[in-house]
């Protein structure tokens, strides 16, 4: 879910705090967890309706924090004895290339809701737009923090709900996408992350968490992940996804599961906008009616239809959510 450790791993290995490495692959591990509850759901292989969930919503959202704090942590650690700006800029380049990886493949694979602006994109921008907060005060960045989390409550106007302008967070329409992590509020993870590790690295020299090292084997494979995180994160979903899909081949899912898995996929990215769950669940049993009775139903789990086709479906999206339609 995050390139941390590629984007802002510390430029000399002595400066490179072990117990950090362990924080990121702990999160790693967490995400693991519900991206193959997430894909159980999508298939239908449980009962569960994880994208619609709000315990399993939240702890996604937690996930994603934890991460971007870990981001704005090792910004912090990585400049300590200044910015190595080749090998930072080297960094962002991986991150923003696997964050258009991403967009690139989801696009292909999921058209209707692919990343335009998932974790990797946050990652990167975020990385950069922190960059001026390392010289302030640790105050000034503590009150830029509190007003990135308040700021999509308090900013509110047409032309920021425009597409082209959804990922700066402020967009109160409806938002179909299987990952989204916009500017704010969630920058205000990073500059936390940056007050943290500003506050505690005083403390830390000469403690145990200074000279924390993995021992064990679990800790080890921990740390060998929140290392190597961009790798993890490219690499997780695929094989999650792969397995599962070997297993229904050798274990068909009943019919009912690709109804049951367009409902997931569409409650999933309905929730990340301002809808509610409830609200969320009727548009996408209007939508599906619709589709049935345009006869686009078939195509649309086939995931068969052309740009007139897709162009229609969103049209019946928004028809329900008119009052008419009843979302």
């Amino acid at each position: 879910m995050s390139a941390v450790s590629t984007l802002s791993a510390a430029p000399s290995p002595r400066l490179r705090l072990g117990v950090v490495d362990g924080a990121r692959g702990l999160a790693l591990l967490a995400m693991f967890v519900f991206h193959f509850a997430y894909d159980l759901s999508y298939f239908g292989l449980i009962e569960t309706d994880v994208p619609s969930d709000p315990a399993w919503r939240w702890f996604a959202r937690s996930i994603a924090g934890s991460f971007l704090t870990l981001v704005g942590i090792s910004l912090v650690l990585a400049t300590r004895n200044g910015l190595n700006r080749p090998a930072f800029l080297k960094r962002l380049a991986m991150v923003a290339g696997a964050a258009a990886l991403v967009t690139i493949a989801t696009f292909f694979a999921m058209p209707r809701s692919f990343i335009f602006f998932g974790i990797l994109h946050h990652v990167a921008l975020g990385s950069v737009l922190a960059l001026p907060f390392l010289r302030l005060p640790v105050a000034a960045v503590a009150t830029a923090a509190i007003t990135a989390f308040a700021l999509p409550f308090l900013v509110a106007h047409p032309l920021l709900d425009q597409p082209a302008l959804a990922w700066l967070g402020f967009s109160r329409a409806p938002i179909v996408t299987a990952d989204f992590v916009p500017v704010v509020p969630w920058f205000g993870c990073v500059l936390g992350g940056m007050v943290l590790a500003r506050l505690a690295l005083p403390r830390l020299s000469g403690s145990r968490f200074a000279t924390w090292r993995p021992a064990s084997l679990p800790a080890r494979i921990l740390a060998w992940g929140g290392r190597h995180s961009l790798l993890v994160y490219l690499v997780h979903q695929p094989v999650f996804i792969g397995a599962l899909m070997l297993a229904l081949q050798l274990s068909p899912a009943p019919p009912a599961s690709q109804e049951r898995g367009f409902m997931l996929s569409c409650q999933s990215s309905c929730a990340a906008g301002p809808l509610g769950a409830e609200a969320c669940e009727r548009l996408c049993v209007c939508t599906a009616d619709s589709l049935k009775r345009e006869g686009l139903w078939a195509a649309t789990l086939a995931d068969r239809l052309d740009a007139a086709g897709r162009d229609r479906v969103s049209a019946l999206a928004q028809a329900c959510l008119r009052p008419g339609g009843k979302p």
